[in-house]
């Protein structure tokens, strides 16, 4: 059987892509990525591969409307999201409590992986509510529709428009045009050093990190997918994709763990030693855990969070979304 994977090019991917590390079983693995993720998800999505690495949230829109995929407990992408909160400097909002009432752009579409996230915590932590705000959905840093690839469910009332032609989010953002941005990267105009951006919790690495240690959640964002009906006509695939993709990840990690022999020298990144040291004392050796047991926390938070926020028509179970076979990772 020639297996198709779709996916980023990440540190804990790169085994795959080298092919140090193989889908046992498979008689043959192509490995694609893309300059983007919402194009690797589409190729999925148009079924140009039998698995991917796949946004959480467009994992649970795809069950939704009845898509047969089925999600193997690999999580490339996970990522603390305090950090990508923007303000415009000019909006009055210095905290989570003036939200309130404000103009919000969000990429791509309403309810990203990082916005699930943060519209939870701050619900849950500061008694956000996302319907007391306008919602302008648009590209980031380039003018671009609603991405296509995906459902748009969210609730009835919600005050939700695209971006004017022409126009991107983070364009916006700094003319003041929306009051804050909730995103998955860093917008342009805050990397090029403007005066009128900032983030709503400067002190983001704090926040985060008191964030685990108080919930023991480091949020997931993407999850790897396949076909149900492929895995059934191959039993041991489910577990053969997983084992390579979490072979790949403990290949990237090693790579770190080696590096701090030599004070992580090649690793073009200062004091990433420090950073080594002061992680192995918060999260432990395993830093990055695939499985179901280990995540179980972050995985019902977003089952929770998803439904809670309109996304998705019922509140789907751990059990529901992955392999059989892998509920004992």
């Amino acid at each position: 059987m020639d297996l198709r994977i779709g996916s980023f090019r990440y540190d804990n991917t790169e085994a795959l892509f080298d092919g140090s590390v193989t889908v046992a079983g498979a008689g043959s693995t192509t490995m694609s990525t893309a300059a983007t993720l919402p194009e690797i998800f589409g190729r999925l999505a148009r079924e140009e591969v039998e698995v991917s690495e796949f946004g959480l949230t467009f994992f649970l829109r795809a069950l939704d409307q009845g898509v047969p995929l089925v999600a193997i407990p690999a999580f490339p992408v996970r990522l603390f999201r305090h950090s990508a909160v923007f303000v415009h400097a000019g909006s009055g909002i210095t905290g989570p409590a003036d939200l309130v009432g404000k103009t919000i752009g969000e990429f791509g579409v309403y309810g990203q992986d990082p916005g699930v996230w943060m519209k939870g915590i701050l619900a849950d932590e500061h008694g956000f509510k996302p319907e007391a705000n306008r919602w302008v959905i648009g590209g980031l840093d380039h003018p671009a529709p609603p991405f296509e690839f995906t459902s748009h469910p969210h609730p009835d009332g919600l005050d939700i428009t695209t971006a004017p032609e022409g126009r991107a989010l983070s364009g916006m953002l700094e003319s003041g045009e929306i009051d804050a941005l909730f995103t998955a990267n860093v917008p342009q105009p805050f990397l090029d050093g403007s005066p009128n951006i900032t983030r709503l919790f400067p002190d983001y690495e704090t926040v985060e990190r008191d964030y685990y240690r108080r919930t023991g959640n480091f949020p997931i964002m993407h999850t790897v997918v396949a076909r149900r009906d492929l895995l059934a006509a191959n039993p041991g695939l489910a577990r053969a994709v997983y084992t390579a993709f979490d072979d790949a990840k403990e290949a990237g990690a090693d790579r770190y763990r080696k590096f701090r022999r030599l004070y992580e020298a090649p690793v073009m990144l200062p004091w990433a030693n420090a950073l080594m040291e002061e992680n192995d004392r918060l999260f432990g050796e395993d830093w990055w855990p695939y499985g179901v047991s280990a995540n179980r926390s972050e995985l019902d938070t977003f089952l929770r969070y998803h439904h809670e926020q309109g996304l998705s028509k019922r509140r789907w179970t751990v059990e529901e979304i992955f392999a059989p076979e892998l509920l004992d990772t």
